[in-house]
């Protein structure tokens, strides 16, 4: 009997020694790769690769807190500061919740790229436009501000307007329908088809996810940019016409009594993607130390204001431009936005040629703008455009000949050899190739597309007209301009050519933006070009309309989606991805 407790005792011992081997057995099973697996099983969470994305350069291109910027120096009106926390918020909101968001893998985003991207930015249209056959007659000076010393703006990125006829500019209902084109509508509010990071509904447009740079690079690599409807935005207007102070004073609408102002409250939206709205740090980031130039004629200035308009909410820039160039440079981030002014972004002078006198211009087609190739090694990012200045008086010249003119022409008995639509072909083609072979040129270049104007009923000059336009088209409301799309057609044509002849690390890409504002008639000034108070403004009694600007657009207006569009193809090219 006395040796019954020392047994006992014993077994105590090898049951708690037991009890500690299982539980040390079990934390080794759990902490090692093998017990992973286990802790799956045990807990309903999968293989930990998905939740690792310390090492995702994607995702560390997506934490932005851009401490260098100085977020001290926006303007200080409350439409200013307003607009300030609609855009800065982007990073704030996405930062706290990154850790809290399931993004893709490397290998989900590779997959992505692999079967969305295109080998090069090619656009729908081909290259079967047959300029020599074009015959179309030249619309005299219908869209061309003959009193403006500024610049026509051209973008490019690679997508295709082929498809637009399925735009729609009403609100969308929240049901997917078919569109002209046999494709799928699918409502903004929805979840894109495409996408596996699309956010909820629920999130303000300003703060969705899509801003930040895995979609950037991945699902939106593969979106095309130039296929959607236009929808209503609460939100409103980066800026307002108070809160810039460059803004050109006959694009300033509201400034010159435009009544209605509901023009300002549209955006688009791609069916597959959405566009971010644009975000003013996050643009100094992506460019910091670079340059944007704007090269073009005044709808190029017009772009280049709207640019200057979005930043400048954020920060005033120091004016360092001339005669030559204006140049406004961003302290912060050492940011440089310049315009170039090339009505022709081709060789022009004004000395007789040959039969031709003095006093008009001469465009040398083949032959680049001289000032442009002078200056563009020092860029890094060029926005070019062209068109609208093709309709005004201009002799033509090819390999050192004549061939052609504009409202000029002193021998009827003879054909002209080229006529304005295929001599804007010709200069396309021109400027383009020059920057695809340039030898020291490495930028991109992005080329905006024919930008359409709105005059019914006439030519500028000639009793045209968009007044009283208060809303986007409508989808099947759209009445097609031949010279609009022909000369659209023409400029894809001479882009594609320049394409097949890039021999430099230049990159082109095509901003396609013809068809897409074909629909906002309701975005230009109109007869509200001045601040005039006794300018007319309706129809006199004999029903004739007012002189009025239906080229230009007003500010803030569909201008502003330009430089959206070019913030969406500069993420691409220095985030990763292409332009669709």
């Amino acid at each position: 009997m006395s040796y019954h407790p020392r047994p006992l005792s014993w077994i105590v011992v090898l049951v708690g020694a037991l009890a500690i081997f299982l539980i040390y057995a079990s934390f080794v099973l759990v902490s090692s790769p093998i017990g992973a697996t286990f802790h799956g099983y045990f807990y309903g969470i999968g293989s930990s690769e998905k939740l690792d994305v310390s090492g995702s350069p994607i995702n560390d291109a997506s934490i932005d807190n851009k401490p260098s910027l100085d977020s001290q120096s926006s303007t200080g009106t409350s439409d200013s500061n307003i607009e300030k926390t609609d855009t800065t918020s982007n990073s704030e909101v996405d930062n706290s919740k990154s850790s809290s968001v399931e993004l893709p893998t490397s290998e989900d985003v590779n997959k992505t790229s692999d079967v969305k991207l295109p080998p090069k930015p090619t656009t729908s249209f081909g290259d079967s436009v047959d300029t020599a056959n074009t015959s179309l007659p030249a619309q005299a000076n219908s869209q061309v501000d003959s009193t403006s010393s500024a610049t026509v703006s051209v973008e490019a990125g690679a997508g295709s307007s082929n498809l637009t006829g399925g735009i729609r500019t009403e609100e969308p209902p929240s049901t997917v329908s078919n569109d002209q084109s046999g494709g799928v509508i699918i409502a903004p509010k929805e979840t894109s088809t495409t996408s596996d990071n699309s956010t909820l509904t629920a999130v303000p447009e300003s703060v969705k996810k899509p801003d930040n740079a895995s979609n950037a690079g991945s699902v939106n690599s593969g979106c095309d940019l130039y296929h959607g409807n236009w929808v209503h935005d609460p939100l409103g207007p980066l800026y307002t016409n108070n809160t810039c102070p460059v803004l050109t004073q006959m694009q300033n609408c509201q400034g010159n009594g435009r009544p209605d102002k509901d023009y300002e409250n549209w955006r688009w939206k791609p069916f597959q993607c959405d566009i971010p709205r644009f975000d003013p740090r996050k643009f100094l980031e992506l460019m910091r130390g670079k340059t944007l130039a704007f090269i073009g004629d005044s709808v190029a200035r017009n772009q280049m204001e709207s640019m200057l308009c979005i930043l400048w909410q954020v920060e005033v820039p120091k004016n360092r431009g001339n005669r030559n160039m204006q140049r406004y440079y961003f302290r912060s981030a050492s940011v440089m936005i310049v315009r170039i002014w090339s009505s022709w972004l081709v060789k022009v002078t004004s000395e007789p040629f040959d039969y031709a006198p003095a006093g008009v211009d001469k465009l040398h087609l083949d032959a680049p703008d001289p000032k442009l190739m002078e200056n563009i090694p020092n860029f890094d990012v060029v926005v070019l455009s062209s068109g609208h200045w093709f309709a005004k008086k201009s002799v033509y010249i090819l390999n050192n000949e004549i061939v052609g003119g504009q409202l000029w022409w002193p021998d009827k008995s003879k054909q002209m050899k080229v006529n304005n639509i295929q001599a804007y072909a010709i200069s396309v083609e021109t400027i383009l190739t020059a920057l695809a072979t340039h030898p020291t040129y490495k930028g991109l270049a992005i080329v905006r597309s024919y930008s359409p104007d709105h005059y019914e009923g006439g030519a500028w000059n000639t009793g045209g007209s968009c007044t009283g336009k208060v809303k986007p088209l409508a989808l099947g409301e759209l009445v097609e301009n031949a010279y609009t799309n022909t000369m659209h057609e023409q400029q894809v044509t001479g882009f594609n050519r320049a394409m097949e002849k890039a021999a430099n690390k230049s990159k082109l890409r095509l901003m396609d933006i013809t068809q897409v504002f074909q629909y906002r008639h309701d975005g230009h000034p109109g007869p509200y070009r001045s601040p005039d108070p006794n300018k007319i403004t309706k129809r006199g009694p004999d029903g004739r309309p007012p002189p009025q600007d239906c080229l230009h657009w007003c500010m803030p207006g569909p201008v502003d989606t330009w430089n959206e569009l070019v913030l969406e193809i500069i993420k691409r090219e220095y985030e990763g991805g292409s332009a669709s």
